[in-house]
């Protein structure tokens, strides 16, 4: 498990394909590193009007939630994890949900140089990216940030710890793409900022027994934090890690 003196070391970049994904991942290690003095950033590449499932009192039909309700919930989820910057990278509807049709290297090229919050602007020690997935823009966002993650020379930041973050909907993938946890923070102090941040994210709140609703973070991330033998923690793929 990574450490009180380990994190608060820490220029974390976070990056989250949608409002809310952040939540899910690491909102309690985005607390914890804040807490214990370190730095977080983060980006969140693509919010616009969604028409999505559920939460219309009887669990069916559709309803749309517009963009600007999305970011404004994001930025209260950014003010209450008390992070030192945030940026968004796209906000029109053609490219939300739609991101692996675009050129890989205009994502690439704006989490590496070209965002406000680039690697290259923050110069991290940490980089946190979705784990692949079923959806299409998790699994372009993850493909990108392999890429603009990449070890380099002659000037180009090379990020020390790379990681992939959780996500409850996780479940729902082939067998040889499952995730597995090889690195865990304990977020025991945290878990109720975790389930608070998710709270604000109101606009995408489920029925109880869907996977993404309050009470399944809240029971994922004990899960979790059983494997390790605490109250709960996050758990995230090591992608590269240079001591």
């Amino acid at each position: 498990m990574l450490g009180d003196e380990f994190l608060a070391r820490q220029r974390l970049l976070v990056v989250s394909p949608h409002a809310d994904d952040e939540t899910y991942g690491c909102a309690g290690t985005i607390a914890r590193v804040k807490s214990l003095g370190g730095e977080v950033y983060v980006v969140l590449v693509s919010v616009a009007d969604l028409a999505h499932y559920g939460s219309d009192g009887s669990g069916g039909g559709k309803r749309m939630v517009t963009g600007r309700t999305r970011l404004a919930e994001f930025e209260s989820v950014m003010k209450l994890l008390g992070v030192d910057d945030w940026d968004v990278l796209f906000t029109d509807a053609q490219t939300h949900l739609a991101l692996d049709v675009l050129p890989r290297r205009r994502i690439v090229g704006l989490l590496e140089s070209d965002g406000r919050l680039s690697i290259d602007a923050v110069r991290p020690t940490m980089v946190m990216i979705p784990a692949s997935s079923y959806n299409q823009d998790h699994e372009a966002v993850y493909r990108a940030g392999i890429t603009a993650t990449r070890p380099g020379a002659g000037g180009k930041h090379t990020v020390p710890f790379v990681l992939a973050y959780d996500n409850t909907a996780l479940f729902w993938v082939p067998e040889q793409e499952r995730f597995h946890a090889t690195v865990y923070v304990d977020i025991s102090r945290f878990l109720d900022l975790k389930t608070e941040a998710l709270r604000l994210h109101a606009s995408q709140a489920r029925e109880r027994l869907y996977h993404g609703s309050l009470e399944s973070l809240e029971l994922a991330t004990r899960v979790r934090g059983r494997e390790v033998g605490v109250e709960a923690a996050e758990g995230f793929a090591l992608l590269r890690g240079v001591l």
